[in-house]
């Protein structure tokens, strides 16, 4: 079912969309959200050697189940096609650090990451590719913006295979640093990126997972030529190890609310969960906040709790989306994929049936029509976009192309 959906997605290049797997059901910036839940102390650690305990605080992807080792702790095993082990916290942080100890997956084709994510497609990434003994990759995301590939870094590192080490986001107001066992090895500075606009700002969620970007059934050839090269899976299995994760909030509260659509930090209110208050311009560097506190109801809730999807750098499939924009990255392993592909569909139906309503009518407004659609298509990973992306261009390609299918979906 899964390919046969992936072979009738790939022919729609009239569709500019790759279905990410890191995404949001709910964009503060374009609607009004629910308020995310947060991390209400100073911090927040657990330790997988202790086996599923630990998993308390996190939710499971669709299809994960992990095992545990007495001394590696949370086993993410990938065993063959369409799998992708992945946990998200069950909390938003607001600035502050994640450390995490880890081993990497091996595998050419196969991806570990680690990944801070808010619901505005602000990102923070670290990620390592199977078949690079020697480096890892740091990336960020502002608002989902990918309109250049030069956020990205190597970073040099000591078999991320084999050896156990700790990687670090340190995330403040003023800078990002990303560290190795201690060190800081990067650093990105608010004014550096785009004056602030691009700079990850809002609250975020962490997300782990181990993924397959080496499959042709599922990857565009863009994004495995990044990831290394095509996935031998009579090698698996592929597995990686989180030893434990460690977090401190610089900001806690029970719920951080999005007072406007700005996206800035400064729109930001932390809301006291005891007292139901919020008080508002979090600090960056420290667990204070100041300002006038009103009374808020709380509306709490964790996007997609049950169902998070794997988490990846948009690096790979906007890579994709360059070098091969016929192709259509599709998920194979979460089932909210079908749902949403659905609800685009049946959209761009809605729009293409109106279409040819106004073109009965007049050739001239149909023309008009068919360029009356534009949104963004943003995403951080191969596999499912969110729900909130456009099918900005898909009028503009080709009305009927669409129509055909929305038909070859629902057959499928």
């Amino acid at each position: 079912m899964h390919f046969a959906r992936n072979s009738a997605l790939a022919g729609l290049a009239v569709i500019p969309l790759a279905f990410a797997q890191t995404y949001t059901t709910c964009n503060p910036m374009d609607k009004t959200c629910p308020n995310d839940t947060g991390l209400d102390s100073a911090s927040f650690a657990c330790d997988f050697t202790q086996g599923k305990s630990a998993l308390a605080s996190w939710s499971t992807a669709t299809g994960t189940s992990l095992t545990y080792d007495g001394s590696k702790g949370a086993q993410f095993v990938i065993n063959g096609k369409n799998q992708a082990p992945t946990i998200s916290s069950d909390f938003y942080i607001f600035f502050g650090r994640v450390d995490v100890t880890m081993q990497a997956a091996p595998g050419v084709g196969i991806v570990s990451s680690m990944v801070l994510q808010s619901e505005d497609l602000d990102e923070i990434d670290w990620e390592w590719l199977g078949g690079d003994g020697t480096q890892a990759q740091t990336n960020y995301f502002g608002k989902g913006n990918t309109t250049s590939y030069d956020r990205g870094t190597y970073q040099s590192v000591s078999s991320p295979q084999t050896i156990m080490h700790t990687y670090s986001f340190d995330w403040t107001q003023e800078k990002i640093d990303w560290l190795i066992d201690g060190v800081v090895v990067r650093t990105l500075m608010y004014a550096d990126a785009v004056g602030g606009k691009n700079f990850p700002q809002t609250p975020m969620r962490l997300k782990l997972g181990n993924w397959i970007a080496g499959d042709p059934a599922t990857n565009a050839p863009g994004t495995i030529e990044w990831a290394g090269g095509e996935t031998d899976f009579s090698k698996a299995p592929f597995t990686m190890y989180v030893k434990t994760v460690s977090i401190t909030n610089y900001n806690p509260a029970k719920e951080y609310e999005w007072t406007d659509r700005s996206g800035s930090y400064e729109s930001i209110k932390l809301v006291d969960g005891s007292s139901g208050s919020s008080s508002s311009s979090a600090s960056g560097s420290s667990g204070s906040a100041s300002g006038t506190a009103t009374k808020l109801k709380s509306t709490a809730v964790i996007s997609n709790s049950l169902n998070t999807v794997a988490p990846t750098s948009s690096i790979s499939v906007k890579k994709a989306q360059a070098q091969d924009s016929a192709a259509i990255v599709a998920s194979s392993n979460s089932s909210s994929t079908a749902s949403t592909l659905k609800s685009v569909i049946s959209s761009v139906s809605a729009s293409v049936t109106s279409a040819a309503a106004s073109a009965s009518a007049s050739a001239s407004a149909s023309k008009s029509s068919s360029h009356s659609s534009s949104a963004s298509a943003t995403s951080s990973q191969p596999a499912q976009q969110s729900t909130n992306a456009g099918v900005s261009n898909t009028v503009a390609t080709g009305l009927f192309s669409v129509v055909g299918a929305a038909f070859a979906f629902f057959i499928l």
